[in-house]
């Protein structure tokens, strides 16, 4: 470690206002771990935030979720450097992944086992009691849930661990039936990786959307037996025509596009699910008739990964979950702009990753 006990760190100050910062490293508190971050993953929400992105600024101060200045970013891989007081289930030098979400552990929904819905939680990087992984070195504080990396893993597929983690929690709020024919709309890192875990349920038909044509000619090679591109075709008409005219019976919005949304509402079939994963910048209009009185479909939201990371490192241990060239990009902290603008811009970018140490 720095011997000066400082390090660099990439602060959130305002929209469009992210500075490379030297700051004080950290020393763990009782319960705490001290991670040196090995790599930190560019999710689009932080590409959004960056943007002045609502969800994370609000409209002013009273409804800002963010408290700038903060480290940015929660896709975080690190090692174990120092271990505070009290930590017994981790050893210095352990590899480890820790879940986007820090609960408080005492709010209904923790005592109930639903930790990803705390009413007090905090996400690494938007949060000062929880500052991210876009820096040198990271604390995981106490109530953080923590994973040891398999050492078969290899830091590409440990960084990739929290956004397929997002992505398996949408798809099992689906609940994915043997006879469904199920879409997910958003071929990113994160939709490519869900068209594995969908095909793994062994539905009737997987289908994955999506507008770059970069992004859907790798759909097949990830588990969908049929990709279109909503650019190309009337998605819904190719869709009622694999379905004897009815639609699909599971709709996964994981692209944030608002016209994403108005299409999964025509495409679903009757009695359908939608679930809503992907983040929006701004509010969304669609004709919600189309739900009730139209369809009678069941709406899920998806929040995050609850309960999801053991499994996916299982998945990808094993091959079962694809995460060969999803991570298209990486560079040195010192060049976040780039790595941003790539993520934001560049056709063939899937997961960019940031790496502190290069």
């Amino acid at each position: 470690m720095k011997e000066n006990n400082t390090m660099k760190a990439l602060r959130a100050h305002a929209p469009y206002d992210y500075r490379l910062e030297d700051i004080p490293r950290p020393a763990p508190k009782e319960g705490e771990i001290l991670i040196r971050v090995l790599a930190c993953g560019i999710c689009a929400g932080d590409v959004k935030s960056y943007h002045g992105g609502i969800r994370i600024w609000g409209t002013s101060e009273a409804d800002r979720y963010i408290d700038a200045p903060v480290t940015g970013g929660h896709e975080i891989c690190g090692e174990v450097v120092e271990l505070g007081e009290g930590v017994s289930d981790f050893s210095v030098g352990d590899r480890i992944v820790t879940e986007q979400i820090v609960p408080c552990g005492e709010c209904v929904y923790c005592r109930r086992g639903t930790y990803w819905m705390c009413t007090r939680s905090a996400v690494y990087g938007f949060k000062e009691v929880c500052p991210g992984g876009f820096a040198e070195y990271a604390i995981l504080p106490r109530t953080s849930i923590n994973h040891k990396v398999p050492e078969s893993l290899t830091l590409e597929q440990a960084t990739l661990i929290e956004p397929i983690a997002c992505g398996m929690h949408a798809l099992e709020r689906a609940q994915i039936q043997h006879s469904d024919v199920v879409v997910i709309s958003g071929l990113g890192g994160i939709g490519l990786s869900m068209l594995s875990i969908a095909a793994a349920a062994m539905p009737r038909l997987v289908i994955g959307l999506d507008v770059r044509p970069e992004r859907a000619a790798r759909g097949l090679d990830y588990g969908a037996d049929y990709v279109f591109n909503p650019a190309e075709c009337d998605v819904a008409e190719e869709i009622r025509n694999l379905t004897d005219g009815l639609g699909c019976d599971v709709y996964v919005e994981v692209s944030g596009s608002p016209i994403s949304v108005r299409q999964g509402l025509e495409c679903t079939a009757n009695l359908g699910r939608f679930v809503q994963m992907g983040v929006f910048a701004d509010l969304v209009q669609a004709d919600w008739n189309v739900i009730g009185d139209g369809k009678e479909l069941t709406i899920l939201g998806s929040h995050l990964s609850g309960l999801t990371y053991p499994a996916v490192i299982r998945g990808i241990e094993s091959g079962v979950i694809k995460t060969d060239g999803i991570v298209t990009h990486t560079f040195a902290l010192g060049e976040w702009e780039k790595a941003f603008e790539t993520a934001e811009k560049d056709p063939t970018a899937l997961k960019v990753l940031l790496v502190p140490g290069e």
